[in-house]
């Protein structure tokens, strides 16, 4: 669903480069997500190495974690874990809407309409248990440390940046805004050249960056206040939300009556979710404890061979990718050398 926060947010334009050398929490399922929904053939198909195994995830990790390592980011993964039992509801959509985009996709390809059958491929995506494991060794192959959440992976992200071990955590999704993320850089995995679908146009995504401080004061609303927005408006924990609610018709009411318990028109509505639970998943959820984030070396070989012995991708690429990293790395290494003389 995606809780709709939009509308409220103090959103500014930034680029990749300004992330350098920073630590930046990715929530690795929302990437991963992302890869295999856009990473597709013409028909909407995924990318496959030669023994039919989706490759789609592993071309988007090589290709976005060389430029992050090539500017002098520091991604680090969080997968989720187990998800709180609030959200059964909302997985329960995604599952009838993946079933209806399949019909929708198997017509469109009876019927030779290539690019309906790619969109809809897209509403299809599903993340099975190899994918994950697929994903997490190619991360390690890069030094790239990966963090296994015990519960919602934004909630550990956003707790990566409240402890100063993150200087933002990246999603596409509003839910770290309530998970308390100091910062949330939005199009972090996909910015870049990206065609509009139905048209043949093009649009340059470019990834902006929310200010939780800076949106709360422009509001004039606390942290609190903020999870009871979106309990009114709709998160994954109650996906239908309020009657007739929007985010601004929400902070409205919370600026005027304080909490949820005091807006007259609501009460018997809110008598019918668990709100307290909805808060508490939100202002004390459960996250991985890390006491330090510790980076590896690139094991450029080892990429290699996983890439293009075991997954089938073209040596030249890979190697082209690996060479352009590796100058890259040099290169500030070099820089670094000569500032310090």
């Amino acid at each position: 669903m995606g809780l709709d926060l939009k509308p409220l947010l103090v959103r500014e334009r930034t680029k990749l480069e300004s992330f350098a050398s920073k630590v930046v929490a990715i929530d690795a399922y929302n990437a991963i997500y992302q890869f295999l929904a856009i990473i597709r053939g013409p028909d909407g198909t995924h990318l496959s190495d030669a023994s039919g195994r989706v490759t789609s995830h592993l071309t988007g990790l090589f290709y976005r974690n060389i430029n992050f390592l090539s500017l002098g980011i520091k991604p680090v993964y969080v997968f989720d874990g187990k998800p709180p039992s609030l959200k059964t509801a909302e997985i329960e959509r995604r599952k009838q809407i993946k079933k209806d985009a399949t019909i929708k996709y198997e017509k469109a390809i009876s019927e030779g309409n290539l690019e309906d059958a790619r969109k809809f491929a897209q509403q299809t995506t599903v993340m099975k248990d190899t994918m994950v494991k697929d994903s997490k060794e190619i991360l390690r192959l890069f030094g790239i440390p990966y963090i296994d959440a015990p519960s919602e992976g934004e909630a550990t992200a956003a707790h990566l940046t409240k402890t100063g071990q993150a200087h933002a955590s990246a999603s596409q999704d509003y839910d770290s805004i309530l998970f308390g993320a100091k910062k949330l850089v939005r199009n972090f995995t996909n910015s870049g050249r990206r065609k509009i679908p139905n048209r043949n146009t093009y649009i340059e995504v470019e990834p902006e960056i929310i200010d939780t401080e800076k949106t709360l004061k422009e509001l004039g609303i606390t942290k609190e206040q903020i999870v009871d927005i979106g309990i009114l408006i709709g998160t994954d924990f109650n996906p239908d939300g309020f009657t007739r609610i929007g985010p601004k018709t929400a902070l409205k009411m919370i600026k005027e009556h304080s909490k949820l318990e005091k807006i007259p028109q609501i009460q018997e509505q809110l008598g019918e979710i668990d709100y307290k639970q909805i808060r508490k998943i939100f202002l004390e959820p459960q996250v991985a404890d890390i006491p330090e984030i510790k980076f590896g070396k690139i094991d450029y070989d080892g990429i290699k061979d996983y890439l293009v012995n075991e997954r089938s991708f073209s040596a030249d690429r890979v190697q082209t990718s690996l060479n352009r990293l590796k100058k890259a790395i040099e290169k500030k290494s070099q820089t670094l050398e000569q500032w310090m003389e």
